[in-house]
């Protein structure tokens, strides 16, 4: 045995040598990985109350109910398999295990790539665990894809990242960004993408999974996660699923009123759209870490989080991205949904799918982009320029290209792929966020005018942006 502390057979035999945690494996689909590295561990008595693996589809609906959208591997199949399985565990245990035992259950429902390799390996996987005798549990649930091109590999990946989970519970729970780093640990994140990760219970009552969200992104564990407007940390697959999206990339730095004129007519339009009418649309603010970077290229936590809260008081989803690139953004939600994606942008975002330079990766250049971009269900919509004297600049029909350029963007008008949003708010100045923010740092009482009203509440009520008021 390696004497390795990442090695996944060392974590395993020291949780079985732990006197303290005692409880139940259940695990659907990719084998039973994880159960079998504490077998093979030795001492397992020690920490295994019970295994199962209920495979069958009959078998999995009588003990855990079935699913309302028929998917098995989803979060609501997790959430019930712990729930019950935890639920037996105390109800059989408590009062006869030593009064030391911590209680834990962990669960994963699975996918692994199929034999002719036409799916999308992915699973749900979660561990409820107590960290005192006797109290309330906490849970620890993530939503992972699958990277490894054989089934055997990823049942493998599946295997270490469990029992990454088991003792990133008991021997890293002091510190949630350590569980988060370390569930990678023997793997890296080139067999394993995890793009949800959630924290609760009684010792985690602190915890903003907000911002694990962002860590997850920050730290390269994916490239997009996403939150709901009451801060629910959301799968986007999951969320995504079987919806129209419309989304708008911005600072938001803070919400401006052009900013919500923006969403509120571009929903206007997109909700009319012959192909969208009356099927379900999903309305995400998108934020890039770019976009949430300082001068100095560093991460203000602090700053997220005001902007999170706004955005989520203002009803928006919020998705937290590295996709610098839109073509890479729409690949993305692509692979969410086949319903209709609408990409909100202004004026300077429409220079910029048209700048080459940001192509010079790409061996076919701005066409490659633009076939990727362009060839899925997509419509830009755009925002017109508005001056400070409130009299409309130019809209994306009036955009002037480089002679090279301009049937590229008569095209997208003519197989109607791109849109003006009609009817801005001209009683709002074309005043951004950039421009309030400075307001506001330099104490300029004008800031108040070019935000929504709930904004300049939560600003002011929450000291947000390191905003405080001088007295009169």
């Amino acid at each position: 045995m390696e004497l390795n502390e990442h090695n996944p057979r060392h974590k395993a035999l020291q949780i079985n040598l732990d006197p303290r945690p005692y409880g139940t494996f259940a695990e659907i689909g990719a084998g039973q990985e994880v159960a079998a590295w504490f077998f093979k561990a030795g001492a397992a008595s020690g920490t295994i109350a019970k295994t199962m693996s209920a495979y069958d589809m009959t078998f999995s609906d009588a003990i855990y109910g079935k699913e309302e959208s028929g998917r098995y591997v989803c979060e609501s199949r997790l959430m019930k398999m712990l729930d019950k399985e935890y639920s037996l565990l105390e109800e059989r245990l408590k009062g006869v295990r030593p009064p030391n035992n911590l209680f834990f259950t962990f669960a994963n429902t699975v996918v692994a790539l199929n034999f002719k390799k036409t799916n999308q390996g992915h699973g749900w996987l979660g561990v409820r665990f107590q960290l005192e005798p006797d109290s309330a549990p906490n849970d620890l649930i993530v939503h992972v894809r699958l990277l490894d091109n054989d089934s055997a590999l990823q049942q493998q990946a599946i295997g270490t990242l469990g029992v990454n989970m088991v003792y990133a519970c008991y021997y890293y729970n002091e510190t949630p960004e350590q569980m988060m780093l370390s569930l990678l640990e023997g793997l890296g994140n080139e067999r394993i993408e995890i793009d949800m990760f959630k924290l609760s219970g009684p010792q985690f009552s602190e915890v903003d999974n907000r911002l694990m969200a962002l860590k997850l992104v920050k730290n390269g564990l994916t490239n997009a996660t996403m939150f709901s407007p009451n801060g629910t940390v959301l799968q986007p697959s999951e969320a995504l699923y079987k919806k129209n999206i419309l989304v708008t990339r911005g600072r938001f730095r803070p919400l401006t009123k052009v900013n919500l004129d923006m969403f509120e007519k571009s929903y206007q339009q997109f909700s009319t759209d012959k192909s969208v009418s009356g099927t379900p649309i999903v309305e995400i603010a998108e934020l890039t870490l770019a976009n949430l970077r300082s001068d100095n290229d560093e991460i203000d936590e602090r700053d997220f989080l005001d902007r999170a809260d706004i955005l989520c008081e203002a009803g928006k989803n919020v998705l937290i991205s590295n996709y610098h690139e839109y073509h890479r953004l729409v690949e993305h939600l692509s692979n969410c949904t086949k319903l209709k994606i609408g990409i909100v942008m202004g004026m300077p975002n429409l220079a910029t799918i048209f700048n080459e330079e940001y192509y010079k990766h790409l061996k076919g250049g701005i066409l490659e982009s633009f076939a990727q971009l362009f060839s899925r269900n997509v419509k830009l919509y755009i925002y017109p320029t508005l001056t400070k004297d409130n009299s409309p600049i130019f809209s994306g029909r009036e955009y002037k290209l480089p002679p090279h350029q301009i049937d590229l963007l008569e095209y997208l008008w003519v197989n109607d792929k791109i849109e003006d949003i009609q009817n801005p708010n001209t009683d709002n100045p074309g005043v951004f966020s950039d421009e309030v923010l400075k307001m506001l740092k330099d104490k300029n009482p004008n800031w108040v005018k070019y935000v929504p009203d709930f904004v300049a509440s939560a600003i002011k009520n929450g000291h947000l942006f390191n905003f405080y008021e001088t007295a009169e």
